[in-house]
Order: structure tokens, then C-alpha cells, then sequence
């Protein structure tokens, strides 16, 4: 493989433009490159939750999710490539029912912390959630895939936070101060 990254500072986004893949260029706030960007923030995020963990199980699982976030971004930068496949979703699901069938049920909403491992996990689904929403909002329909794996991840970050919190979740009250 060649050099990828071989010039850092190229300066042809000075006009507010940034390149594609295929040659072709954008503008920087255009709602592809806004999926493209808030992808790369949630790798960004995951890879400082994994960096937080001290369960190998959760950390192994993260690293290939970052993969697999890399391979989105760039299948995103690809016009006409697909985005992810079946099997990247069919994963997901099979991670969250192995570690969901451990946890016991809940019975009300918990508060997203209680570690730094916990609250970065929690971090990393929410960035999840704006993800999906900025690839929903391009309407494009190679992005099917891309956002229902993104939907099901922010499911497997909520189940990693409940692993990694090992029974000590914060419940939520309503109207605590009120209380």
C-alpha cells in the first residue's frame, strides 16, 4: 500500500471546500460532510471510551467497532460504494443479546456516569445518536445500512455502559428535588 497521508497541509480546503474520494470536492458544511465528520467524532469518542475500560472484552469490542466506523467514513467518501453490510448489523445484535442476557432487567431509566468508564460509553451513544440523525437527514439511500448499524451500535453502547457499571447503575428519579 502507498502512502496515504504523505502531504498533511495541502491547503485545498482553504475555500471551504473539502475532497472526496472520487476527486470530486464539497463544501465542508454540506450534509454529507457532516455525516462524514460526526462519524469520525464518534470513532474519536470510542476510542476514548475503549481507552477508559478495564474489561478486555469491552475493549476488543470497541476497537472492531472502530473499524467498522472507519470502513463507514470511507465508504461514505466513495460515491456509489456500498456502506456496511449485513453482517456488520447481524454482529451488533449478537453482542447485545450475549451481554444484555447477563444484566439484570431494568425497571427504570438510569442516569448516564457513576465512572469515567461508564459516562464514555454513554458519551460515545449519544455522539451515536447524532450520527445516525446526520446520515437520516442526507436522504440517500446507500446510507440505509450505515444508519441502521449506527442505530443498533447506540444500542450496544447503552449495553457496554450497563457492563461496564457492574451493577452499580444510578437510577433516575423523577422530580428528586421535589422529593
Amino acid at each position: 500500500m502507498g502512502h496515504r497521508l504523505s502531504r498533511i497541509v495541502t491547503r485545498t480546503g482553504d475555500d471551504g471546500s473539502t475532497g472526496l474520494s472520487d476527486g470530486s470536492r464539497l463544501r465542508k458544511d454540506s450534509a454529507l460532510i457532516e455525516a462524514i465528520g460526526t462519524v469520525d467524532e464518534l470513532n474519536s469518542v470510542v476510542g476514548f471510551a475503549e481507552s477508559q475500560q478495564a474489561n478486555d472484552l469491552l475493549r476488543e469490542a470497541l476497537v472492531l467497532i472502530q473499524h467498522d466506523l472507519f470502513d463507514l467514513g470511507g465508504a461514505l467518501s466513495m460515491p456509489g460504494h456500498p456502506v456496511l453490510t449485513s453482517a456488520h448489523i447481524e454482529a451488533i445484535e449478537a453482542t447485545v443479546s450475549a451481554w444484555n442476557a447477563d444484566l439484570p432487567p431494568l425497571k427504570e431509566f438510569i442516569l448516564p456516569g457513576g465512572t469515567p468508564a461508564v459516562a464514555a460509553l454513554h458519551m460515545a451513544r449519544t455522539v451515536c445518536r447524532r450520527a445516525e440523525r446526520r446520515l437520516l437527514s442526507m436522504e440517500d439511500e446507500r446510507t440505509v445500512d450505515g444508519r441502521v448499524y449506527l442505530n443498533r451500535l447506540s444500542d450496544l453502547l447503552f449495553v457496554a455502559a450497563r457492563v461496564a457499571a457492574a451493577g452499580q447503575e444510578r437510577s433516575w428519579t423523577p422530580n428528586r428535588r421535589n422529593s
